[in-house]
């Protein structure tokens, strides 16, 4: 287990609703992811990673503006995406964009990188769906080669060819940090390996141990390839109340309603609330509870998939940002120290 563990918060900047009830502006919304990281960075936390969305029921279609708003608000939390689509974007400007935010923050930027769970940006963007693979595979391969912060020669099917290409702006201190996203594909590990990028698992659903066989398989690789071990995140939802009870019930009516909401797209049965409260469980992929019980299963997770780093999805549907905000506190003045300490009596 790495000494120095970090535990982190992402947000998709979900539309949420009021106190009231009543639905917020989208505009409002960013404006309190904002205050969300302010927050966050207050506390301690070591990282804050904002999705990419482009429907109604998220605010965020531009992470990387709202992080280096973010940036000019904090001091040391790294800001990264979660994830930036590649697939439906252009990966010079995505290299652009995040080699900007690093300038801006003083080298905290980071970006998580991945094919997302919603096709919306490819019409959007005038990118062929029937060409989802294709299209993320040689954009990564792209983009792989921007990171090396060296002239690009290259050339795909997609965009014209490059030539000793240099990018702008560089990177100030070393290279940009470049994670690759995966949801339990051995074939996305395998590439994560291969382009010598972390691995970063976005766990929503299942027990988390059951994600050890990936972990191995990218390890394995890392050594067949003759390349270092790398460091592996967990990206989970998760709401942090002072008991377990209350986490339940505070949370349920706004994720139930999230999942209806994405369920009727993709013909989904109803949650039930005992579902839930078994993904809620000890063994189930749902961080939900009072600090001890969140902390517990961070620090199985951890130990179990060898993490370096945890993000909780700290936004979960309309859930009113007063209580994001109260969640963002327990995890970082209460949920932190206990996994730490876990982690540490573990050895």
């Amino acid at each position: 287990m790495p000494q120095q563990f970090q535990l982190g918060l992402d947000t998709f900047g979900d539309a949420t609703l009021g106190l009231d009830g009543e639905p917020l502006s989208h505009a409002q919304v960013i404006r309190n992811v904002v205050d969300e990281a302010v927050l966050a960075d207050e506390l301690g936390l070591s990282f804050i990673g904002i999705g990419e969305h482009h429907r109604a029921d998220y605010a965020v279609s531009a992470p990387d503006v709202v992080l280096a708003a973010i940036a000019a608000r904090t001091k040391n939390i790294r800001l990264g995406s979660a994830v930036t689509v590649l697939s439906s974007d252009d990966p010079i400007r995505v290299y652009q964009r995040f080699s900007t935010l690093d300038a801006i923050s003083s080298g905290r930027a980071e970006v998580i990188l991945g094919r997302g769970s919603f096709t919306e940006s490819f019409p959007l963007f005038g990118f062929p769906l029937s060409k989802y693979e294709e299209l993320f595979e040689e954009k990564l391969d792209l983009l792989s080669a921007l990171v090396t912060e060296e002239p690009v020669t290259w050339e795909g099917s997609f965009r014209p060819p490059l030539s000793e290409q240099h990018v702008f702006p560089p990177i100030e201190n070393g290279r940009l940090t470049t994670w690759i996203g995966v949801g339990g594909s051995p074939q996305s590990v395998v590439r994560a390996a291969h382009y010598g990028m972390p691995l970063m698992l976005a766990i929503i659903g299942g027990d988390p141990v059951r994600f050890r066989p990936y972990v191995e398989l990218y390890q394995q690789a890392l050594d067949q390839l003759g390349k270092d071990h790398l460091p592996i995140g967990q990206h989970s939802p998760g709401f942090v109340t002072e008991t377990d009870d209350e986490a339940i019930d505070l949370l349920f009516p706004h994720y139930q309603a999230m999942h209806a909401r994405i369920g009727r797209e993709r013909g989904w049965p109803p949650l039930s609330q005992d579902q839930f409260v078994s993904e809620a469980g000890p063994h189930g992929a749902l961080m939900i509870g009072s600090p001890d019980t969140v902390a517990a299963k961070i620090a199985r997770s951890a130990a179990a998939l060898e993490l370096t780093r945890f993000d909780l999805k700290y936004s979960l549907g309309t859930l009113p940002h007063e209580h994001l905000m109260s969640c963002i506190r327990l995890y970082g003045e209460e949920v932190a120290p206990r996994v730490h300490a876990l982690l540490a009596k573990e050895g």
